[in-house]
């Protein structure tokens, strides 16, 4: 759980998941147990040679929170010149992908199961990243609650210390409150330009599809916000 202390580190301040863990089916547990090997990555805290880990050397995107995979299974089947490091909390959900992963023998996918912000901090290197999606993060809807949104001027910075130059960051969220939030903070940060134009969302990509998640929303009235932000900054290696 977050503790908002200011007298303690970033990452023990801001994390990028409350843990509700659901209860796994025998089919996921045994996804730890058969495939974890193949496709899970331990945290150490330290730096990670994606290029040992992967056996090449690719660009690589970065998914936070995927939580059912289904988004992050279908891009990377259909972008196999790239790498993809999803980034997940919730056993359910990361033992469902390594089953779907698994399924069509898929290389170019590894998962954590650990917090987002101390995998970006302590194993990703900096200025390695040609993509990062934050696609329908917990939007934390209560105004007390508004500061454990993950997306906010100190997270944005360090993804920005990891970005490629012209590397992208997708934000994707169907609460309008939320949205506004993003491009706020997206707008103000220095080194970011929306691809569409000052302030703009965007329409939905096409590699991103639309999840049982999306089409949930939108039976219950929510609209959905696209953000595409380049980095054109200056990444401190």
């Amino acid at each position: 759980m977050t503790h908002d202390d200011e007298n303690t580190p970033f990452q023990r301040r801001i994390r990028s998941f409350v843990l509700r863990e659901g209860r796994m089916t025998p089919a996921q547990q045994r996804a730890f147990d058969e495939h974890w090997a193949r496709f899970g990555l331990d945290y150490t805290g330290q730096v990670r040679d994606l290029d040992a880990t992967f056996g090449r050397a690719a660009p690589r995107v970065l998914e936070i929170g995927f939580g059912n995979g289904e988004a992050l299974a279908w891009a990377s089947e259909h972008d196999l010149a790239r790498d993809y490091v999803g980034v997940e909390v919730h056993g359910p959900g990361v033992g469902r992908l390594m089953n779907a992963l698994a399924a069509r023998d898929a290389t170019n996918v590894r998962i954590y199961k650990h917090d987002a912000v101390e995998v970006l901090e302590h194993e990703i290197v900096p200025g390695s990243l040609a993509e990062v999606r934050i696609w329908f993060p917990d939007p934390w809807h209560k105004k007390r609650h508004n500061k454990r949104r993950l997306v906010q001027p100190a997270f944005v910075a360090l993804l920005a210390s990891r970005m490629a130059p012209g590397g992208l960051l997708h934000l994707a969220t169907d609460w309008e409150a939320y949205a506004e939030h993003m491009r706020e903070t997206m707008e103000a940060a220095p080194g970011w330009r929306n691809r569409v134009g000052p302030g703009q969302s965007a329409e939905r990509p096409a590699w991103r599809v639309e999840t049982h998640f999306e089409r949930r929303g939108m039976r219950l009235g929510h609209g959905v916000w696209d953000f595409l932000y380049e980095w054109h900054g200056t990444t401190q290696v």
